[in-house]
């Protein structure tokens, strides 16, 4: 059975209806106020990079003869024409799209780093010219003849590769091997995607482990690591320690400065029952978003901070079907890496698939967390706030809709601001689509409550977090922000 690539949103898709594929969110989302996720991100989205005319990075008119007259790419089996309009479109397109992380074609790794690899690489060069050529495919909604061709093409090049061992271990030929994972993970080949990450976590280890791939090619690396993550679903390397010793991913420089601000953890472990794993990430990694407050992280910067910190957390998550950790560790786990996917957003390719089965996890812990007779104060709003956004257009969002309220009334939060303010005391990191994002859903939380009062339905009954005073050991301002109103 020939696999097809969905092009719509999930949304759009699940309500069967057209979609105009505009990024960061297509138009009906937009108007709904929900996230917007394709499936295949960023094979079927229209560019959301627009480069000014005249910049290196411009969708200039296609010329194909001013892009390399002397042929000197490795041969294809494609028309040369054929192979320039793929270079342009990989050069001028695909390339921003696959690197949201940094819009600048003097800088853009894969320019500067990918495509002179790929030049000189048979089977990468064979890889990127395939993003492109799906790419075009998609558009043109004619099959995909073009791409199998160069998948076959591609796979017998790299099979001539991984039988020599210098040249295994190159960054071109990993970087082609994680590249067909994310290609058939597109296409719902899930087992031969795994397949191609086995094979590529092999090269790694035969390099000496994530950290020394890094070393000399950071593009390879955190590729390598964050599509392992989101086409398995689980972390597939270790992290360094806290001071960076260890041949795993390593933490941004500002890690070792995160526990400067608090010095009595014992207090919070008891009060809240906060495993020390996971509260010592939420202490370093407030930290540092503290201190991006006056000075932004760089996207890039952020990236890194993101997988450090999702591969940590869920290197050390239990089974989430009989987990022994308090409700509280969980739910702020899961919170964490939610929202640091969705401050991030997709980079390299979509973590639809990962992001919905955390937030899946969450809601099932938030729920627990629920039954719990404890004051969490402002935590009690973050958590809501992260639930809202991960859980939209899922069966669990008009559940967290009603205790978001319930919580609000019970903290006495008189509307989407005043919830965003108490949101940004717990953890918040300030990204392009983040405030309009998380803003959309408090505001639909009072908005919908104000139509309720007007059809005189009456309130919920407060559930979530109760009257019952907070802990002697956790006054207002503590560590976790949390009151007890």
């Amino acid at each position: 059975m020939r696999h097809t690539l969905r092009r719509s949103c999930a949304t759009c898709a699940k309500s069967k209806l057209g979609c105009d594929l505009a990024t960061p969110r297509c138009s009906r989302c937009a108007r709904r106020g929900i996230p917007c996720i394709y499936a295949n991100q960023p094979l079927t989205a229209k560019p959301s990079h627009q480069p000014t005319k005249g910049s290196p990075g411009a969708l200039t008119s296609y010329n194909p003869s001013s892009l390399d007259p002397f042929d000197s790419y490795p041969r294809t089996r494609l028309s040369r024409d054929h192979v320039q309009r793929l270079i342009h479109s990989f050069i001028n397109k695909i390339a921003f799209e696959y690197y949201p992380l940094d819009l600048n074609a003097a800088s853009n790794p894969f320019l500067i780093s990918w495509w002179p690899l790929a030049l000189g690489d048979p089977a990468l060069f064979h890889v990127t010219l395939q993003t492109a050529c799906l790419d075009e495919e998609l558009i043109a909604q004619k099959g995909f003849a073009t791409s199998h061709l160069l998948m076959a093409d591609s796979v017998a090049l790299l099979r001539r590769k991984v039988e020599d061992t210098a040249l295994a271990v190159q960054d071109g030929t990993m970087n082609s091997v994680i590249t067909l994972a994310t290609i058939e993970f597109g296409k719902g080949n899930t087992e031969l995607a795994e397949m191609h990450v086995e094979g590529v976590k092999k090269l790694v280890d035969l390099r000496g482990g994530i950290n020394a791939v890094r070393q000399t090619s950071p593009l390879t690396a955190r590729m390598v690591s964050w599509v392992s993550l989101i086409i398995t679903g689980s972390p597939q390397f270790q992290t360094q320690d806290n001071v960076g010793i260890g041949d795993g991913i390593p933490p941004v420089p500002e890690w070792q400065l995160g526990l400067t601000l608090y010095d009595d953890l014992s207090e919070i472990l008891d009060c809240f029952e906060i495993d020390s794993a996971v509260l010592n990430v939420f202490i370093r990694l407030r930290n540092i978003l503290q201190r991006a407050q006056q000075s932004p992280l760089p996207s890039t910067h952020l990236h890194d901070l993101t997988c450090f910190v999702v591969h940590r957390l869920l290197h050390t998550a239990t089974d989430p079907e009989d987990s022994p950790t308090s409700p509280t560790t969980e739910c702020l786990r899961y919170a964490i890496a939610l929202f640091l996917f969705t401050a991030q957003g997709p980079t390299y390719y979509s973590h639809a698939v990962i992001f919905s089965m955390l937030a899946s996890r969450f809601t099932n812990h938030l729920k627990r967390l629920s039954s719990t007779p404890r004051a969490y104060g402002s935590l009690a709003i973050w958590l809501h706030g992260v639930g809202m956004v991960a859980a939209a257009g899922t069966n669990s969002y008009e559940w967290l809709i009603e205790k978001t309220w319930e919580t609000t009334q019970l903290l006495h939060v008189a509307d989407g601001e005043e919830a965003m303010a108490r949101l940004k005391t717990i953890l918040w990191v300030d990204t392009p689509h983040a405030e309009a994002l998380f803003r959309s859903h408090w505001d639909g939380v009072f908005e919908r409550a104000g139509s309720c009062r007007k059809s005189n339905v009456p309130a919920a009954t407060t559930t979530m977090v109760s009257s019952f005073p907070a802990p002697a050991l956790a006054p207002t301002g503590s560590v976790l922000g949390l009151q007890s109103e």
